[in-house]
Formats: structure tokens, sequence, C-alpha cells
């Protein structure tokens, strides 16, 4: 080449760095797709790279081949995830198809400039992907990369020490170890560590102590994925290659994939406390790392609520796959953000897991922890169905839909709460104030979730099956007690149980020790003076005759909640605790209690009554009904499941004392003052999975 051809290309070439615009970072992924007709084998990569002007966002496919045979792209599709509100920054995705002659190793590499303005001085970037599809000894499939997205940047104050939890997982199973790029392998421009942040290599963590200068941070971090046990890869020329566990000092990963990202320092918050001026998520909000199981085709949805006191949130940033979609609206009364997140599977995603981050920022720039979900998608929807009285929710949930999960491994918010199952389906049945079943509260309505979710035994110390879970809802509407319609005495208790089949809880006050007077409900709430005597029965109702009631514990809240961290305990593991109370003669489906009146000491007007029950097969020794009182708590074994039921929390109330009582009835009284007029399934009862 002469002279003047080299000055030529050397000034196009300065023209192309001068015009591209800032990158904010990137990754790339990718998973085999099976073989093309034409026996080449597909493979699809998904990357995405972020940049400061929105301009920026054009379809451009910059991975080139650096090693190996990389095939030849079939396919293309782009788009912009979750564009900027404020028009600042913008996200592109694009999913490109490669068709490949060979399954041996190769190597995509991207580089380029220009990097943002940053305290690093870094100015071009690289990023290198080595891909190898060799078929695994342990699934007999090709071998898979981590799976990887985030929001391109990451904002925190200087005087607040946060830890965040990067997205570390591999669908084949295998140990994912984060690490810093090293130049010499073209995985990063200058490779530089940052002071004040640290890295845990093992648990895909990046710490900030709290010490840095303001300022932008570029990280320049490489996934690694590295099987739990000997592996080995073979190809299709016949030749293989052993891949050993990361706990053996191992340095030839299975694959290799970039990740770069901005963490901006900003300037120092008036305070640390989350849901002050940093946003903190609410408990409706997803925990991180949680598998959710959708189907093809079908709208997938879940809420991100974030709330924030001293600063608004402005918004709740998301990256995701392409066609993903969010509404964002802000409360200013409660100072919640809430966002709703939605996807619609398509084809080329079914028997994938898609990785779905997001983060809350307040108009100040305060940003929340990052949390990533992972949504598996299936060809075919988990069937289900709900059922709601004003009392229970139940869930029903066909076996066949949920394949390699059973009722041994299942459980609901509170796990001490299992579930059953009838043969052809999951039943999950408790009432609608137990098993830690979440309330919420609206203008017209109140809405109890509850979900069903898996867990690994205790002995299992891995696991390479997916989590599952699913949200049951019942919403019902209310009014507030403006006429005589009202009615707080609780309804009867319905459960399903299999091979109980349905049963029924009734819980009552009576008049006297001789239980033959219901206290009238329209009476409610019942008042009473201390140290009056107070009379109750639980019985069942049920077409079977050989079974047994147990009351396994009795307990007093001054709320209309069983859990509630103020209480009394009456009854405790089937054992008399308060001297007051006595037990009264009745049959093997009733029991019949009364106890001397009292009030809680504090600013509470109220007593309610929560009790544990449990039905069994009359006659069986091995049940916790034949068990009794004992000194401990009981643990219920596996065994005794098809002549026992779950425990059931059931609760009645409220009792009031005369003196403490002023104004019209029911002028301080809590949800209980609410009527619920009608019951019904709400259509919205999301399943979610993992």
């Amino acid at each position: 080449m002469g002279l003047l051809e080299l000055l030529l290309c050397c000034s196009l070439l300065s023209i192309v760095i001068a015009n591209e615009d800032p990158v904010l970072g990137g990754f790339l992924t990718f998973t085999p797709k099976g073989k093309n007709s034409d026996g080449t084998i597909r493979v699809d990569f998904i990357y995405k790279k972020s940049y400061l002007y929105p301009e920026s966002c054009s379809p451009t496919f910059s991975w080139g081949c650096h090693n190996g045979d990389c095939g030849t792209i079939t396919s293309s599709e782009y788009g912009v995830i979750d564009p900027d509100p404020s028009g600042v920054s913008c996200q592109l995705e694009g999913v490109i198809t490669r068709s490949l002659p060979s399954d041996k190793p190769f190597d995509l590499l991207d580089q380029g400039c220009c990097w943002t303005n940053n305290t690093e001085d870094l100015f071009s970037w690289n990023m290198i992907a080595h891909v190898d599809l060799g078929g695994r000894s342990d699934t007999g499939l090709p071998n898979k990369s981590p799976i990887m997205t985030m929001p391109p940047q990451i904002r925190v104050p200087q005087n607040c020490p946060t830890t965040y939890n990067l997205l570390d997982y591999d669908p084949d199973g295998d140990n994912v170890r984060c690490r810093y790029g090293i130049k010499n392998n073209l995985e990063c421009s200058t490779c530089k560590t940052v002071p004040g942040f640290t890295l845990d290599e093992n648990a895909c963590s990046l710490s900030f102590s709290g010490s840095s200068s303001p300022g932008v941070h570029v990280f320049e971090l490489v996934l690694e994925d590295f099987p739990r046990q000997n592996t080995t890869l073979k190809y299709n020329d016949g030749t293989s290659t052993v891949k050993y566990p990361v706990s053996l000092n191992a340095s030839d990963p299975l694959s290799k994939i970039p990740l770069q990202f901005l963490v901006i320092v900003g300037g120092a918050a008036p305070s640390c406390v989350l849901g002050e001026y940093i946003p903190k998520y609410t408990t409706s909000t997803l925990a991180h790392g949680t598998f959710i199981r959708t189907s093809l085709g079908k709208e997938f949805s879940f809420p991100v609520s974030a709330v924030s006191t001293k600063s608004q949130i402005k918004d709740i940033e998301i990256s995701g796959p392409l066609n993903i979609e969010k509404t964002f609206e802000y409360n200013n009364v409660t100072g919640v953000g809430k966002a709703m997140i939605k996807w619609t599977p398509t084809v080329n995603d079914v028997g994938e897991d898609i990785p779905i981050c997001f983060i809350a920022e307040t108009t100040a720039e305060y940003h929340s922890e990052l949390r990533c979900i992972i949504v598996v998608v299936e060809e075919s929807q988990t069937e289900s169905d709900i059922e709601c009285t004003d009392t229970t929710m139940t869930l029903y949930v066909s076996k066949s839909s949920v394949n390699g999960f059973n009722e041994t491994n299942l459980h609901l918010i509170d796990p001490s709460c299992l579930v059953t199952t009838n043969g052809s389906h999951i039943i999950a049945s408790v009432s609608l104030n137990s098993c830690g079943t979440q309330v919420e509260e609206t203008l017209d309505d109140l809405i109890f979730k509850n979900k069903m979710t898996s867990f690994a035994q205790p002995q299992d110390v891995i696991t390479r099956q997916h989590q599952f879970e699913i949200l049951f809802i019942c919403k019902f509407p209310k009014k507030s007690r403006l006429s005589s319609s009202f009615e707080a005495q609780k309804r009867d208790y319905l459960f399903t149980e299999i091979p109980f089949d349905n049963f029924t809880y009734v819980f009552q006050f009576y008049d006297s020790s001789a239980f033959t007077t219901v206290i009238d409900p329209k009476t409610y709430p019942i008042m009473v003076n201390l140290k009056d005597k107070i009379y109750m029965g639980i019985k069942v109702q049920s077409s079977l005759s050989n079974i047994r009631l147990f009351v396994e514990s009795c307990r007093a809240t001054p709320h209309d909640n069983p859990n509630d961290p103020i209480y009394y305990d009456i009854i405790t593991n089937g054992c008399i605790t308060d001297k007051t109370t006595k037990v009264y003669s009745s049959s093997l489906k009733e029991f019949r209690f009364g106890l001397q009146a009292f009030s809680f000491i504090g600013n509470y007007e109220q007593v309610y009554i929560s009790c544990t029950v449990i039905l069994c097969e009359a006659g069986d020794p091995k049940t916790r009904c034949a068990q009794g009182c004992t000194n401990t708590s009981y643990s219920r074994r596996r065994r005794s499941l098809v002549s026992e039921t779950q425990r059931h929390f059931i609760s009645q109330g409220p009792l009031r004392l005369e003196r403490t009582y002023s104004g019209s009835p029911g002028s301080s009284l809590n949800l209980n003052t609410l009527v619920i007029t009608v019951v019904f399934i709400w259509p919205l009862s999301w399943l979610l999975g993992v």
C-alpha cells in the first residue's frame, strides 16, 4: 500500500471514529437452536448496546469473526428497549442468527470508539465472546452461554455503601464466574479496576464502599461458565475436550461473554435509608433471581413498585427482550411509583430462559437496588383454576401442566403451609387471613394474594430444576358500614383436600356453657366485661363419618391477623396454656371451650380469636390428632398426609370491652367493618412459574 493510500485509509478511519456516538456499555450471549435442513447448526446471538444519544440506536451488527469458523448471518432483528422518557440515552437489542458448518469453538469480536466521558479516561472499547457448541456429556445437548441483561448504567450516592447482584444464571446449571477483562485477550480497552468498588467473582456481586469520588466509572467484565463436575464436550468431527469445575482452579471455561456498563457515583445523599431518598421496592415486587414460568403466545406481566418518601420516583427502568412493554404511574400521595411490565413470548422463545432486569429512579437521580428475574418459556400454559369464598381461597393446578413438581416440594408464602393433591390436580386451600396471605386495599376492593412456590429438599445441595411459582388472587368489592347489612361475624370456612373432599369449619360464639344458643351475628362485635365468661365452639361439617377434629392451637390478637406480633396463647401444641380456659364435652367433630374475657394492655379495643385446626382419620395412631397435647412443636411427616389434612387457620371476632366502647357501632373497627357483598374469582389470577 502506497503512502497516499495509507494516509487516505487512516483519514477515513478517523472520520468514522469521530462520528461514532458515545456508548454506555453492552454484552452478547448465545443459544444453540438445533440444526437447519441443510445440516448446518443454527445459533442465535442476542446482544445489547447502549448509547448516550437515542438517534444512535440504529440497526447495526458490528460483531466480526475473530477466530475459528463463525459461519454466516442468515437473519437479524433489531429494536429499542424501554425508550428513555427524558430522551438522553437508549438501549438497542439485536437478535442475530448464524448458520455454522461446524460445532467447533470460535470467537466474535466487537471494538470501536467511543466511551462516554469517564474517570478512567477510556476512549475505545473491546468486547470478545468465546463460543463453544460442543455436545455436553452431562446433558447430551450443545453448550449454552450464561444469560444476561441489565440497564446500561447504575447510579449510587457517594456516601451510601451498596452491593449490586449481577445476574449469574446459566441455563445448563453451570457455575458462573464474573471477572474483570484481560487486555491481552482483547476483552477490554484498558481493563482498569475501579477504586472504591469490590467485585466478588464467585458471587457475581459488585460492592461499593461509599468512599469513591463522584464520577462516571466503566466496568469491563467477562462472564464465564464452568461445569459443576468434569464434563466432556464432543464435536461432530470426532474430537473432544474436557472441562473442569472452577473449584479445581480451572482457567478454561465452557464459554466467555462480555458485560460492560457504567456506574455513576453522584453527590452525597441526605440519607442512605432505603425508602427515603433512595427508592425501596415494595413487598409486591419480585425478588432478585426469581424464576417465572409462562407460555407461548400468552401475555406475561408483573408489577414493579418502589417508594421514596423524600424524592419523587420518575421511572422504573427495564432491560429485557424485544417487544417488552411497560406502563408507569406515580402516586403523589403515597410516594409509590409503579410499573406494569408486559411481554408476549414468540415461537423462538420456547424452551429459553429470558432475563428481565429493572431499577427504580427518582427525579434526583437516585437508583434503587438492581433486580433481575428469569422467565422460563414453555410451549403450553399452566392449567389452573381459583375458587374464592368470603373466608377461603383455593387454587387447583393441573399436574400435567407442571411436570416435575408434586405436593412434596410445594408450599405457600408461609412455608409451613403445604399443599395436597387429588391425583390429577395440586390443590392449595387457605383462609383469607392465613398462610402468609397478603391483603391490599383500594377504594373499592379488597385483594387477597398468596402463591404456590417450589422448594428444594433439605438434603439437596444443587438443583437443575427451575423453581416454580404461581400467584393466585381473589378480589372482593367492599362498602363501608352504612347500613344494617354489616355482618362482622366470619362465615364458614370451606376447604378441599384429598381424601377428605370438601369440608367446612364453623367457628361460633355461644351465650352459655350449654352451647345451645349461638350469639346472633347481628350483635357483633360482642360486648363483654372483664372476666366475663365467653364460650366458643369449632365444628367440622363433612359427609365423612370416620373423622376427628383436632384444635392444635388458639391465640388471641388485637387485630384480625393470626400473625400479629401482639398475641396471647390460649392453646399451644394441643395443650391448654390459659389458666381460665376450660374444655367442655363434645364429639369427634366438635370442640367446645370457654375462658374469661380480657383486654390487651395498651390502646387496643378489640380481641380476635384465631385457631389452627386439623382434620384426621379417626383411629389412626400416626396422626397429629392422636398425639394430642405435646410439650414440643409437632412437625407433621409426609406419611400421614393420607390420614390428616393440612393445618388451617380460622378466626372469629371481634370481642370488645363495654368500658372502651364509644360512638356509633363500628366507628373504630378494622377491616371487618367492611361488608363483602359479592364473591367472585378475579380474572387477573396471574400464573407465575419458575
